[in-house]
């Protein structure tokens, strides 16, 4: 297997369908309308987030970020909630009582994510405003992926001693420095790859720890690959399935290690 079918992947790290909020939250209760103490977790599980207020009140519930309604148990103001995600930094709720609206929810997360504001919006009353900082879990995708790593020869069968550095470029870019080079924005659309037989590379961001790339040569799709990031930030898998200029099928698991 040739090094250039291997490496480039990392450009939409930062969009798709991850949660902006995923991590741990604490009130601060001087920017705050809601007496503490509270806290927030956020986490991913599977494609789905579980959300978990706990403090004065407590409410727990796992939903998806497609609109669709799920059930809030136990809880006497709503039994419904919907998410919608917006844009990277922001997320809509809409709480539901017996699928009456109760109250619209605006979460947006601050440009450096520490922060997050939540704005509630119901008829007749005014707007309350409650504030979170950061107290723990990842501020996004790219603090993951991001940095300098090498292939782990003791867990990689194909032994090529692979190295490769991923750098934020601007506020919505990566530059890729490996066997080939490229820059690129994470708007999901397919960026041309410099001293690499594949021509265009598209990628997608699966969760805050995994991406899926797609590339593509002479108009055809010529691998995919799906790369994952270990709980620790530590350890990148890639897993890569595709055919090479001559025809043959390959298919190769790597690991590396961050420096």
């Amino acid at each position: 297997m040739h090094k250039l079918v291997l490496l480039g992947l990392f450009a939409a790290l930062q969009l798709g369908t991850t949660d902006p909020r995923i991590g741990s939250w604490t009130l601060i209760s001087a920017k705050s309308s809601l007496d503490p103490p509270n806290k927030l977790s956020i986490k991913r599980q599977h494609d789905d987030v579980h959300v978990v207020i706990s403090g004065e009140t407590h409410i727990d519930f796992t939903a998806k970020l497609n609109g669709h309604g799920g059930s809030v148990p136990a809880n006497p103001a709503f039994n419904q909630i919907e998410l919608r995600r917006i844009d990277k930094h922001q997320v809509e709720i809409k709480e539901k009582k017996d699928r009456a609206l109760v109250a619209t929810i605006r979460d947006k997360v601050s440009h450096d994510a520490n922060e997050l504001t939540s704005t509630t919006s119901q008829n007749g009353h005014a707007d309350t405003i409650t504030v979170w900082t950061r107290t723990g879990g990842k501020k996004s995708a790219t603090d993951l992926f991001s940095g300098e790593w090498s292939e782990d020869l003791s867990k990689t069968r194909l032994r090529q001693g692979l190295a490769l550095k991923i750098e934020l470029e601007g506020k919505d870019g990566v530059r890729f420095s490996g066997d080939f080079n490229y820059s690129a924005r994470f708007d999901g659309k397919e960026y041309g790859l410099k001293n690499s037989r594949n021509d265009t590379v598209a990628l997608q961001l699966v969760d805050a720890h995994t991406v899926d790339a797609i590339y593509r040569r002479d108009d055809q799709i010529s691998q995919t690959d799906r790369w994952v990031v270990s709980a620790d930030g530590a350890e990148m898998t890639l897993t890569t399935t595709g055919t090479l200029e001559t025809g043959q099928q390959l298919k190769e698991t790597l690991v590396f290690r961050k420096q």
